[in-house]
């Protein structure tokens, strides 16, 4: 049981470092999101699967690199405010507002993500299931 907390307070300090906690910047000084992890913890009825969830902040015009996720994710997304523009694969870009739901599936490349409005804020809550050993939850691709 110790390895597996130790495993898994492993695992959310690498979430933590990969949010960041506030709103990050890229190189040409335009805002990013923001990533909190809000729930992190093995499944127990699936050894070596773990249910992470990850609250994703977008100020207005703010965008998420081009990235992917952990290969073994599943994810689950849903839009708590806002509106959130999304391309997962070669799918079409499309919209999400306040409700409206989403999944990539393991080894999905999510080449947009960002907010859709250039003057209010957006947030979405993004559920993994990924493997617990799985600490870089997202890759970026560019």
């Amino acid at each position: 049981m110790q390895a597996v907390r130790s495993r898994l307070m492993l695992f959310a300090a690498a979430m933590l470092a990969f949010a960041g906690g506030a709103v990050a910047h890229d190189a040409t000084g335009a805002s990013r999101e923001s990533v909190v992890v809000d729930f992190s913890r093995p499944i127990p009825n699936v050894p070596g699967k773990s249910l992470v969830a990850v609250e994703v902040t977008y100020p207005p015009g703010a965008a998420s690199p081009a990235h992917v996720h952990a290969a073994s994710a599943f994810i689950y997304a849903h839009v708590v405010s806002g509106a959130i523009e999304s391309r997962i694969d070669d799918g079409p870009v499309r919209v999400y507002r306040a409700g409206d739901s989403f999944h990539e599936d393991p080894g999905s490349r999510h080449s947009v993500s960002r907010n859709a409005s250039q003057s209010e804020p957006a947030k979405l809550l993004a559920v993994f299931v990924v493997d617990t050993g799985d600490t870089d939850l997202t890759t970026p691709t560019e």
